[in-house]
Parts: structure tokens; sequence; C-alpha cells
């Protein structure tokens, strides 16, 4: 484990100089769930939410958050995202959703805090549509899945410690 790269040598924050980095292909997926009573998840599977469509507006604030991720965490460099993709999928014996936000581009610095982003806004997004159906709603297990590009290379989260199964 190298040094923290947003601390220089006296311990203070500072955003990192990726001045002199190559520009490489950069993609991070992230994933994470909510859990909810069988009321609001019938509810989102029949159309049956009031303030509207669920999922697509679930996946639009999901996008939305990754372009704006450096607005929302300090020291984030603002990027030119390149694609930004977000899946809910249903897992109706949980009467859950499982979130994944996929972000690229072709840049000097990764992506994870844009998929990470957009995976908790996107959930963020279905409880706040459903709290009214159910207030113990229960989002968890906001991960990165996968990243490739950058100095680093490619991770993939190992099977065994997977939260979430594809």
């Amino acid at each position: 484990m190298g040094k923290l790269t947003h601390l220089d040598d006296e311990g203070n924050a500072v955003m990192v100089d990726v001045t002199d980095k190559d520009v490489t292909k950069r993609v991070a997926r992230a994933a994470g769930k909510i859990t909810m009573n069988r009321e609001a998840f019938s509810a989102i599977e029949e159309g049956r939410v009031k303030k509207g469509d669920v999922l697509a507006t679930a996946r639009i604030a999901g996008i939305m958050a990754a372009k704006n991720t450096s607005s929302l965490i300090p020291l984030c460099h603002p990027l030119m995202l390149t694609k930004v993709e977000v899946d809910i999928k249903s897992v109706p014996d949980e009467c859950a959703y499982i979130c994944e936000c996929t972000a690229a581009l072709s840049g000097k610095t990764g992506v994870e805090m844009e998929a990470l982003t957009g995976t908790s806004v996107a959930l963020l997004t279905i409880y706040d549509m459903c709290k009214a159906l159910d207030r113990e709603m229960v989002i968890s297990d906001i991960c990165l899945m996968e990243k490739d590009g950058g100095r680093s290379g490619h991770f993939v989260r190992d099977e065994d410690s997977r939260i979430i199964t594809e």
C-alpha cells in the first residue's frame, strides 16, 4: 500500500496533480442494493408509485450524480465523462433492487468515485420516491465491482468478497 495521494508531505489535504499522467481509457463499475417491504416493491413493479416511474427517475438521478461528482466529493477532479450507464435489476424474492453504475472516459484520472456516486444517488432516489410506502428500506452493499485503466491496471472484486452477485 503506497502513501495516500490526497495528502502532501505535511499531511495537508490536496487535489492530486495529474498533469503528467497519460491519457488512458478508464472504466469503473459500482453496485449497491436497496431492500424494502412487499408493498413498496409491488408498487414499483406495477407502476403504482404516486411520484411517477421510480426506476426511470433513479436512472436519470444516477447519471446526473455521476456527472456532478466533483461538486459533491472534495478533491475529486471534474471529469468529461463519455459514458454513464445505470442499470437497475429487480430481485423479487428479496423485495430488492440492485443498481449498477458504469462510468467511462479517456482521461488522466479514474472514474471510481463517479460510478460509486451514481449508484448511491440512484438508490437514494428509489428511497425518496417510496418512503411513504416504507420508511424502513435499507440501502446496502455499495461497492466498487470493477475498474480498468491507469497505472493500477485492472481490478475485479474477488468472487469470495462479492457482496452483490450478478
